[in-house]
């Protein structure tokens, strides 16, 4: 069974930065593409950025340019930069490890841009 766990949410104030961690354990951390995520309060949950297991990376619009996802496959860990946040980035950021049939979603970890 794989476990996905996110770390280092917090409080920010806009314009500052944070560094979301997830780690995997239980499968082959380097043939996964891992994504993150983010719900916002009475809104869906969007991509914010993936990672394929060749390093090719995607991301939203809202967080191009900001926003920076790289992967550690000695760590089994994938990390997501964030740049320049806004008060529209506060959410719950979710990561999640996609295998060839089946995904895993870690708890998820609030963060919130506020002055």
């Amino acid at each position: 069974q794989v476990q996905v766990v996110e770390s280092g949410g917090g409080l920010v104030q806009p314009g500052g930065s944070l560094r979301l961690s997830c780690a995997a354990s239980g499968g082959i951390f380097r043939l996964y593409t891992m994504g993150w995520f983010r719900q916002a309060p009475g809104k869906q949950r969007e991509l914010v950025a993936v990672i394929n297991s060749g390093g090719s990376t995607n991301y939203a619009d809202s967080v191009k340019g900001r926003f920076t996802i790289s992967r550690d496959n000695a760590k089994n860990t994938v990390y997501l930069q964030m740049n320049s946040l806004k008060p529209e980035d506060t959410a719950v950021y979710y990561c999640k490890a996609q295998g060839l049939t089946t995904e895993y979603w870690g708890q998820g970890t609030q963060v919130t841009v506020s002055s």
